[in-house]
């Protein structure tokens, strides 16, 4: 291409002249260098901190309420397990005035239901735990931020 018909480049983002001349540049500062944007002179401090705007809220802080709801899951379970286990002492009230071999296998049976009956409380409390961790994995995929 020829000079003659190259079009003139603007020096700014201000309105050109409608012949096609770039505007007069103004704001600019001695000691920049040519081309450089208008702004605050060199070694001032500009009046707004930079890459921030007034819309811009800060950062929310994290509820780790989903922990909490886990912890206390997890207390109730303990507290339920303990609380059957140690339901097993002593003499069952069906067994009493039983003597030998019918007492040994009265208190054996009972023993035999504690232990089912805490083995039950047990699968339950892995059940809860595994639907908490699937809704869990849910939640954070559904609430994370779209890659760029």
């Amino acid at each position: 291409m020829s000079r003659k018909h190259r079009a003139p480049q603007s020096q700014g983002w201000a309105p050109r002249d409608p012949r096609g001349a770039a505007p007069p540049q103004q704001d600019v500062w001695p000691g920049t260098p040519p081309g450089a944007w208008p702004g605050t002179p060199p070694g001032r401090p500009s009046r707004q901190p930079p890459h921030q705007s007034h819309t811009t809220t800060p950062p929310r802080k994290r509820r780790r309420i989903f922990l909490w709801i886990f912890l206390a899951v997890q207390i109730l379970f303990l507290a339920w397990v303990i609380f059957g286990a140690a339901s097993a002492g002593g003499t069952p009230e069906e067994c009493r005035g039983l003597r030998g071999d019918e007492l040994q296998l009265c208190e054996n049976a009972g023993d035999v239901g504690t232990t089912i009956g805490v083995g039950l409380v047990i699968g339950l409390w892995v059940a809860a735990d595994f639907i908490l961790a699937l809704t869990y994995v849910i939640y954070r995929l559904a609430s994370r931020q779209p890659r760029p």
